[in-house]
């Protein structure tokens, strides 16, 4: 009995030739075998927009391999992905096999398996099933919706913007989301607010800092609070005579809080998670981490043992975990790390109430390939990704971490000023838990003591400082808080965010910037007009519904030939009302100081295909134009070391730097120095790009001088040490920092 197994994929094909054995012949699709024509709409409006496939290019040779093979198997198997597109795949490939077998009566099966592991791929052979078409069918309307809106908008976008354009259903929510956080941040007002810390003491105690957190009665700081009320002290003169009122003062401790925190582990690693997470600890883009993910999962070659399957399927929104995979978890858990890391019962995490359900979260499938013993075998991207998904599922089947946690509250010991506090809180770790395991740098503990002292012991202020704050616009999107953007807004599905975030961006409506999303001038003329003429389309909650209704479809509650006809009726009306409107959409023309060299009118920068000009007002009797980049070539008082000419500012791949003006005649260029020090060896410190455009700043005497650093270094001397540089950093949530350059002074401003 011969049986033929189909894949997508080679990898994959190779990682079941080995579970199945001789009997089986395992070929790949390499992909979608069949899809709607790349010329041509392909999608019959008058007939319930019937989808007209077509044959991919190329994948003709790929077809007739497979008939081929389909004529003499006893049996076929359809094991493509277990999802919408692996579904729509298998159903294609079906569709070129039938009436091409040479033995009649042989059905067709569909086998899906969430693991490529001997066990999960033989028990579903044993028990095979259909081809799901709600599935296909959920597919599909995506696959017409999505054709629909990018060929009908295309050419309204040429008439209108420029020609080369196009749009998508959700990839144009998503650039709507950067361009409106871009809008946030330029209409933010920063509001100044200080704060008050007191250096305490008592006797024969250790001196200890604490923040004022209650004046006469108000908070200090007041999150929830209305804006104008938000903060009490708003400026210098403020600041400084509430710290004189209180220095002047004795203080008591007026109560000491002690208790145990619980620190719970985070779930396994979901789609959306896992991305956010590869972003942040590993710096690889959506795109990257699924690629990475997807050959985890096909299975690499682990020397002897051959190819081998790593994790469980990595396109899934359940945390849900299967009871042999939580077991062996609280095996390994045990024997590594003892019998108190693990917890009584398997800790349960909640998926979102939109989670499909149907896989598993993100996990390795084999408890003896910890990530040091494979490695050998992987790339280091793929170790990598591999350690990140192994120590986050390990973590997240062990116990929690403990605190001790002690609280003390300072109250002036005299009745003069009332309802005034300073609060201090000091954690040590008791018990590690899972972050022996897994830490999430987000969310990194500091351990801090205070001294052992009683309720009511009297207290000293020595000193009393404030500190300066103003308030900080939202940050820009990251990889991983655009996909959590989209997640939390039900915008798109998990095997669809990398693709969003590449779209966007190879279409040029949005650029990255140290690592951040910014629109470009063009997603933000393409967004307005968008949202001008398409208000429905755009919209966040219409957009979640879609999504929501795909779901449906494959559940069997909607069909799917209403939900397209539901969209496009009132889609196709506003394209014509579009249509209607024959005026053009460019941003204006910006003045300038700037004057014609050919006839004397001013110069404006006009805006056109290929970004910002200098155009001559004069047009179009007056035709001249020259670029941006050239007119605005900053010429500096820096001698070019090899002619003597004056060296001009240019932008180049890795950032900016000076170039000699009598370029091409003398080609000499040299760093940019920022004007400050080297720590090491006194050198000029310059800042440089990395290939991908990560920006960093090293000593201009590299190599000779190992100095680099990935943070903004600040010409301002530490208050603490006195050391003649400190560091900008910028947290997650945007909000920046100034550390000391010495690691031993630990300075940072708050």
């Amino acid at each position: 009995m011969k049986s033929l197994v189909i894949v997508e994929s080679p990898a994959k094909a190779k990682t079941l030739s080995k579970i199945l054995g001789k009997n089986y012949k395992v070929k790949a699709s390499i992909g979608h075998v069949r899809d709607l024509p790349k010329k041509e709409m392909g999608v019959d409006e008058d007939r319930d927009f019937k989808p007209q496939y077509v044959v991919i290019p190329g994948k003709e040779k790929v077809i007739k391999e497979l008939q081929n093979e389909a004529k003499n198997a006893d049996f076929i198997y359809l094991a493509t992905d277990p999802d919408r597109e692996g579904e729509a795949i298998a159903f294609h490939i079906a569709e070129e096999l039938r009436g091409k077998r040479k033995k009649e009566g042989k059905a067709i099966y569909r086998v899906t398996f969430h693991e490529i592991t001997e066990r999960a791929v033989k028990e579903a052979i044993e028990k095979p099933s259909t081809i799901d078409m709600d599935k296909v069918e959920a597919q599909q309307a995506r696959r017409v919706l999505d054709r629909l809106v990018g060929y009908k908008l295309s050419p309204l976008l040429w008439r209108k913007v420029r020609r080369g354009l196009s749009a998508g259903r959700v990839q144009s929510v998503a650039v709507r989301l950067v361009v409106d956080r871009e809008k946030e941040i330029k209409d933010f007002i920063s509001e100044e607010y200080w704060t008050i810390e007191g250096l305490f003491n008592a006797t024969n105690a250790d001196t200890f800092k604490a923040g004022l957190y209650r004046y006469r009665g108000s908070l200090v700081v007041d999150r929830d609070a209305e804006p104008e009320k938000r903060f009490l002290i708003r400026d210098l003169g403020q600041a400084n005579a509430i710290k004189e009122e209180l220095k002047a003062l004795s203080y008591v401790l007026k109560g000491v809080e002690h208790k145990t925190r619980r620190r719970s582990p985070l779930p396994p690693f979901i789609t959306s998670t896992l991305q956010q997470e590869a972003a942040n600890k590993l710096k690889f883009p959506a795109k990257k981490t699924m690629l990475i993910a997807q050959q985890l999962y096909e299975g690499l070659e682990l020397g002897e043992e051959g190819a081998v399957g790593l994790i469980t399927y990595m396109r899934t929104d359940s945390f849900r975990l299967a009871p042999e995979a939580e077991q062996w978890a609280r095996e390994f858990i045990t024997a590594k790390y003892g019998r108190d890391y693990v917890p009584d019962s398997p800790p349960r995490y909640r998926s979102k109430d939109s989670a499909q359900d149907a896989h598993e979260a993100i996990r390795p499938t084999y408890t003896d390939k910890t990530p040091e013993r494979v490695k050998p075998f992987l790339t280091k991207d793929q170790y990598n990704l591999y350690r990140l998904i192994w120590n986050r599922f390990i973590a997240s089947q062990m116990s929690p971490a403990l605190y001790d946690q002690t609280t003390f509250i300072i109250s002036p010991a005299s009745e003069t000023l009332v309802d005034t506090e300073f609060r201090v809180t000091g954690s040590i770790l008791r018990f590690p838990g899972f972050l022996a395991v897994y830490a999430d740098d987000s969310d990194e503990e500091t351990e801090s003591t205070l001294p052992d002292l009683k309720e009511g012991t009297a207290l000293c202020i020595s000193d009393i400082e404030g500190s300066q704050h103003f308030t900080q616009p939202p940050p820009r999107y990251t990889e991983a808080t655009l996909i959590k953007a989209l997640e939390d807004k039900g915008i798109g599905r998990p095997s669809t965010y990398a693709t969003i975030i590449s779209t966007i961006q190879d279409r040029k409506y949005v650029d990255k910037e140290d690592g951040r999303f910014r629109p470009t001038e063009l997603g933000e003329v393409v967004n307005n007009l968008l949202v001008d003429k398409f208000p429905e389309l755009i919209d966040l909650e219409f957009t979640a519904k879609m999504e929501a209704e795909l779901d449906e479809i494959e559940e069997s509650k909607l069909e799917w030939v209403k939900v397209v006809k539901d969209f496009y009726g009132p889609f196709k009306e506003a394209l014509e009302e579009a249509h209607r409107d024959n005026g053009r959409v460019k941003p204006a023309d910006i003045p300038t100081e700037e004057v014609c060299e050919q006839c004397g009118k001013q110069m404006v920068i006009r805006w056109g295909r290929h970004g910002r000009f200098y155009a001559c007002s004069g047009y179009p009797e007056c035709k001249n134009t020259r670029p941006i980049e050239t007119a605005e070539a900053v010429v500096t008082d820096q001698p070019c070391d090899k002619c003597g000419s004056p060296m001009v500012v240019k932008n180049g791949r890795f950032g900016r730097f000076l170039a000699c003006s009598r370029y091409p005649e003398c080609k000499n260029t040299r760093p940019i120095s920022t004007g400050m020090q080297c720590p090491l060896d006194g050198g000029d410190i310059i800042e440089r790009k990395t290939k991908k455009g990560k920006p960093f700043w090293s000593c201009g005497n590299y190599p000779s001088c190992s100095f680099a650093s990935w943070h903004r270094p600040v010409k301002e001397q530490c208050p603490k040490c006195g050391a003649p540089l400190l560091f900008e950093k910028v947290s997650r949530n945007g909000q920046r920092h100034l550390y000391c350059q010495n690691k031993i002074c630990g300075y940072k401003t708050q």
